[in-house]
């Protein structure tokens, strides 16, 4: 049975779509763009970007209890490639904070245009062991 997922820990969708869903075994989350969910503002940083997307990303798969730890793919959508250092420092600083034993699979792309002009998008896919 499929559960929808919702915390107050990440921005809210913006569109037809929900945060993410729990499928019992699998964690999917929507792609969280890096809208702070309490002051509902985005740093023109690229780095506090990631970093708040990866915590949206974080927040959306502790609400199917799940960790940090539980996500094995995740795909990052940056509006400039050149940003890729910056963001890959902040995505292997966020992992290792989390004393994960392994980094999830991952794929990073460039694309046009994000929702709301931000410069970076995350989603993931987390399972249940």
């Amino acid at each position: 049975m499929t559960k929808v997922l919702h915390t107050e820990s990440a921005p809210a969708a913006i569109g037809p779509y929900v945060q993410g869903v729990d499928l019992g075994n699998m964690v999917m989350t929507s792609g969280q763009i890096p809208v702070n969910p309490v002051t509902g503002e985005v740093s023109a940083d690229i780095r506090l970007q990631a970093r708040q997307s990866l915590e949206n990303v974080k927040a959306v798969v502790e609400a199917s209890g799940l960790g940090v730890a539980d996500i094995v793919k995740m795909t990052v959508f940056v509006k400039d490639l050149n940003d890729f250092g910056a963001v890959n420092e902040v995505y292997g600083a966020f992992f290792d904070e989390h004393d994960v034993t392994h980094y999830p699979a991952r794929s990073c792309v460039e694309v046009a245009r994000l929702p709301k002009d931000v410069g970076i998008e995350i989603e993931a896919i987390a399972i249940r062991k």
